[in-house]
This record gives C-alpha cells, structure tokens and sequence, in this order.
C-alpha cells in the first residue's frame, strides 16, 4: 500500500522556523508531483503549495511564498516545506498530498498522508 508520510511538525516560537517532510513507501506515487495543504481548526483546507519533479513550484498565496519553499530531494523521494518566520497563524494540521496531474494536485488530489500538526507560539 502506498503512502505519503509526514514529519517534521512541531511547536516552535513566532519567528521560528520549521521544515516538514513528505516521504512515500515506494511505487508509482513516488514519481507523481506533490503538495502541501493546511487546515486550521474551523476552517477549510488551504493550498499552501506543489512541486514537480522537474522543480516547476506554485504557491498558494504570495504572502506564503516570501515565508515558506517547497523543494524536493528526488534521490530520498522526499518533498520538503521550509517555513522560516512562522507566524501564529500558521498553526494548522499540514497535509501532504499527490496527483499525476499538477493541476488537479492543487485543487483535489487523489492522495492523502495523515498529516502534521505544526503549532506556533506568541
């Protein structure tokens, strides 16, 4: 079964950084593009942002770009989301997610890791 794994969450102090990582068992999803999401508690799921393996990026918000970069290690299969400069508001459940198509992948990909609570401190 294959699976996209999330790590790296945490509670760091505002102004902290973080770096989460997005790692699969294996298979075909392993070649397919990848993002990440967040939900903060009541609201909905939010794109933050996706990558291709070709090093094509897209960021949900400009706002999220000048803070958070995704990238991607094809050697590991691993996609990371560098935050640096993390605000309270940040705090959210991060999702990992996969697509064989980039554009679907930012609206309603096809597969979901579990998720990593990121909690950010004032």
């Amino acid at each position: 079964q294959v699976q996209l794994v999330e790590s790296g969450g945490g509670l760091v102090q505002a102004g902290g950084s973080l770096r989460l990582s997005c790692a699969t068992s294996g298979g075909i999803l392993s070649r397919y593009p990848r993002a990440w999401f967040r939900q903060a508690p009541g609201k909905k799921r939010e794109f933050v942002a996706a990558i291709a393996w070709s090093g094509t990026n897209t960021y949900g918000t400009d706002s999220l770009k000048g803070r958070f970069t995704i990238s991607v290690d094809s050697a590991k299969n691993t996609v990371y989301l560098q935050m640096v400069g993390v605000k309270p508001e940040d705090t959210a459940v991060y999702y990992c997610a996969a697509d064989p198509d980039y554009w679907t992948l930012q609206s309603t990909p096809k597969y979901w890791g579990q998720g990593t609570q990121v909690t950010v401190s004032s």
